[in-house]
């Protein structure tokens, strides 16, 4: 079984958040492909098998730990892969639970991707929960950004976001992965997502992922579909787009552009450049 390993959201030649990515006519078992991903050890790898005429794919993703129902930057991989070995154009990708798509093509001699996310929502989250989540990770209810009210999202997967006062604040965040682990499968969460806004389009975030076994996500395309249409919803948005940066506290700068109307709950574009890896 061949793994192609490409970082999505790369910053031109470095940074991004690498997936690995596996075509093959007919998906393996998910024991198979769990152990696959568990090998590769990134924090996840896309199994796509072609259905018809080449143009729709079936496909799964795995963390080394667990099954997850949707991963923007595996994606963003597949659609790299695909545009560079079946030539630029889209793809329709059949999930678990959704149906998306993914767009790729060679520019100045890197692939570029973007997916169309599944339908988004998202609630605020209640005081009892707001409390458990800053207790897990050390933060302070004076810390919030009460613009952005602390809030369970979805965009194909679930995660949580709590917004920061300052830069400082997000690059403080800490916690321990055996308790992350358990706080978020408990909830169905995939990540939790720390963010600070920077303007009125630039965002810096850090996500949390203990529920795929991994401390932190340096690029998340699914919280970003997420994140996106929880802004939409609280009018926090005006000009249909927002660049965001992750990855910078771990040395992985990773960058993202979402893009978006202003129906409640429509698909979010999540796009982003990509790095072939050896």
């Amino acid at each position: 079984m061949t793994v192609i390993k490409i970082a999505a959201f790369s910053d031109g030649n470095i940074g991004g958040n690498p997936a690995g990515v596996v075509l093959c006519e007919a998906l393996p078992t998910p024991q198979e492909m769990q152990a696959v991903a568990a090998e590769v050890g990134f924090s996840e790898t896309a199994f796509a098998a072609a259905e018809g005429d080449g143009k729709d794919w079936r496909v799964r993703y795995f963390s080394p730990e667990s099954e997850v129902p949707f991963c923007g930057h595996a994606t963003i991989a597949l659609g790299a892969a695909l545009a560079e070995k079946y030539g630029s154009g889209k793809y329709m990708l059949r999930l678990n639970d959704a149906e998306i798509s993914v767009e790729g093509e060679s520019r100045k001699g890197r692939y570029v991707a973007a997916l169309q996310s599944p339908p988004t929502w998202s609630e605020v989250l209640n005081e009892a929960e707001i409390n458990s989540t800053l207790s897990l990770f050390g933060y302070a209810r004076s810390q919030l950004d009460n613009n952005i009210l602390p809030a369970r999202i979805h965009g194909g997967a679930d995660h949580y976001v709590i917004a920061l006062k300052s830069r400082d604040d997000l690059g403080s965040m800490t916690y321990d992965l055996e308790s992350g682990r358990q706080f978020m499968r408990s909830r169905d969460l995939i990540t939790v997502m720390f963010v600070w806004q920077e303007d009125e389009e630039a965002f810096h975030v850090r996500n949390a992922f203990a529920s795929g076994g991994v401390l932190e996500d340096p690029a998340t395309g699914a919280a970003a579909a997420a994140f996106s249409g929880y802004l939409r919803d609280i009018n926090r948005l005006h000009k249909g787009k927002i660049y965001i940066t992750q990855g910078e506290d771990m040395g992985i700068r990773s960058m993202i552009t979402a893009e978006f109307d202003k129906k409640p709950g429509s698909s979010i574009r999540i796009s982003g450049t990509t790095r072939k890896m050896d």
